[in-house]
């Protein structure tokens, strides 16, 4: 399950730091080693074919690096990153709690019954194989199946059993649909990013009106070309995001279901509570 320990050195609170602080580097080194030296001699390729008057003085506008080379479009990326890297460890958390579905944990001979006589050794059984084995601490299935022996123990109820499974079942949905509030925050950020990008470039654009009425009006092109580029950007990055947010949030809801549909066919049903001529009869 999700780790209980929330604090600044838990790896709920690290992953996510580590990914923006990996993002910025890499997107940081990309820009520095790439972008920006390619963006520079297009920019130098462009305004030479202007001043000879060439009919390809516009080619260097639609290079992916002239759309993508100032701060906002740049802070755009790596925050697009950021929720990568953070969705991918999601992924990969649901992925690890998926392999358990593979381990029988209670180990129920065909035709064999649990009877809330039994359902306390079987619990504690398996409470020492979770403490035997480190990497089933803390996850969800060894969880609900504990719960549901321990409620069939104590209320000899078949229905408490399932409820004690869907009430796990349904905390766990909760605690991981919080734990991608980050990446909610990140996907509003970007366009957010690209709206301050488009007021910057406009208001820059704006300052160069008087140029502009006299017959230069490059600074105002150049300026407003970056205003729509960091709005252009910023939404394009948040559909990529939003995507991946989504398919990582319907496997979420699928591993819930999972959950409860294996513990309901490898324990609840297998529970029985004897009657009154069983029960005679088993102490007889």
């Amino acid at each position: 399950m999700i780790s209980r320990n929330k604090g600044i050195l838990s790896i709920e609170f690290l992953v996510p730091l580590l990914a923006f602080v990996f993002s910025v580097i890499v997107i940081e080194v990309w820009y520095r080693t790439t972008v920006i030296p390619i963006s520079n001699d297009l920019m130098v390729e462009q305004k030479l074919r202007s001043a000879q008057g060439s009919t390809a003085a516009k080619l260097g506008e639609r290079s992916i690096y002239m759309v993508i080379k100032d701060a906002e479009p740049k802070w755009e990326i790596i925050f697009t990153l950021w929720g990568m890297l953070v969705l991918g460890y999601k992924l990969g958390h649901i992925t690890r709690e998926r392999s358990l579905f593979k381990h029988d944990f209670i180990r129920v001979q065909p035709g064999e019954r649990i009877i809330p006589e039994d359902a306390l050794d079987r619990y504690k059984e398996l409470k020492t194989a979770i403490e035997r084995e480190p990497r089933w601490r803390e996850r969800l299935l060894p969880e609900c199946l504990s719960a549901a022996l321990h409620r069939f123990h104590a209320t000899n109820s078949v229905q408490d059993a399932a409820n004690a499974v869907r009430e796990r079942a349904e905390l766990a949905n909760d605690m991981l649909d919080s734990s991608l509030s980050l990446v909610r925050y990140i996907a509003w950020a970007i366009p957010a990013i690209g709206f301050i990008g488009t007021v910057r470039g406009i208001g820059e654009a704006l300052s160069f009106a008087e140029q502009a009425i006299h017959g230069d009006i490059s600074p105002v092109t150049q300026n407003l070309g970056h205003a729509f580029n960091s709005t252009f950007v910023g939404l394009t990055m948040c559909i990529i995001l939003m995507f991946f947010l989504h398919m990582v949030q319907s496997r979420q809801e699928s591993f819930i279901i999972e959950i409860q549909t294996f513990c309901r066919d490898k324990l609840i049903d297998v529970m029985k509570v004897p009657s009154k001529e069983e029960s005679n009869a088993l102490y007889s």
